[in-house]
């Protein structure tokens, strides 16, 4: 599987989170889910800048996060939050069995070159009781409309190899002995842009999405002239360009049953 270098994303990471007004709704499954089950510990895999375990601190005793990047981590330690910050990757979870109430992963599964094993690694990291959750897109459901998907060959099917199907990773859990496995909606993100005001999306900028940072230039060069030209058409023609985002964010979850 291709990787994002997020190393050189950091820097300028967080800046796709300015003016965010919808994604909160993360932020509220993933707390109120802490509550519900009194979570005291708990673990974000791909754990980024920090920004889910900044909202989640409060709530908790101990927050531990976890990423292969370590310019990501950086940008988390500079949160000044009291986190456990450890650069690792999900697939080999180095923590003891039964140590965490909940363990966590937004936006990050499609980053891992084995998903099934980071399933099996977070049931036995889990002590009975405890709960995964799995936060992100399906682009294997009904397609959603995404002016990335469609001015930029190659972006959807590149996320059709990256992103298992939830169906598959509702199996996963069961497999690896979770219970009260569910799937549920958590938000819609729509944010669609007018002609020309699509250029200043931060989303557009090539290292402000794994989507684009995964293309070469070339490719990600000629989406950029699409997006362009449409907009001249347009204009010519006296007419107002849609450039859609209307994107399903769903949550994964599997508990395990206490004895």
């Amino acid at each position: 599987m291709s990787h994002v270098n997020y190393d050189a994303l950091a820097p300028t990471y967080n800046q796709r989170f300015v003016g965010d007004k919808d994604r909160p709704a993360t932020a509220r499954a993933l707390t109120d889910l802490a509550l519900n089950l009194g979570a005291q510990t708990v673990l974000e895999v791909g754990c980024g800048t920090g920004r889910w375990l900044a909202e989640m601190h409060t709530l908790t005793k101990r927050g531990y996060g976890l990423d292969p990047s370590r310019g990501m981590l950086t940008q988390a330690r500079a949160r000044q939050v009291d986190l456990q910050l450890i650069r690792g990757w999900g697939e080999y979870l180095p923590f003891a069995a039964g140590m965490f109430d909940l363990v966590y992963c937004v936006n990050a599964i499609h980053h891992m070159d084995r998903q099934r094993t980071f399933i099996q690694e977070a049931r036995r990291v889990l002590r009975d009781g405890g709960a995964l959750v799995i936060i992100g897109m399906n682009p294997h459901g009904q397609r959603d409309v995404w002016y990335i998907y469609d001015y930029f060959a190659g972006a959807y099917e590149a996320d059709l190899a990256r992103f298992p199907s939830w169906e598959i990773v509702l199996d996963w859990m069961r497999a690896a002995g979770f219970q009260h496995v569910e799937r549920r909606l958590i938000e819609r993100i729509i944010d669609n842009k007018t002609s020309a005001t699509v250029l200043d999306d931060p989303f557009l900028q090539k290292h402000m999405s794994s989507q684009l940072a995964l293309l070469s230039d070339a490719e990600y060069a000629a989406g950029i002239q699409r997006i362009k030209t449409a907009i001249a058409a347009a204009e010519a023609a006296g007419k107002t360009l849609i450039f859609p985002t209307e994107l399903t964010i769903e949550m994964v979850c599997g508990i395990i049953k206490s004895e």
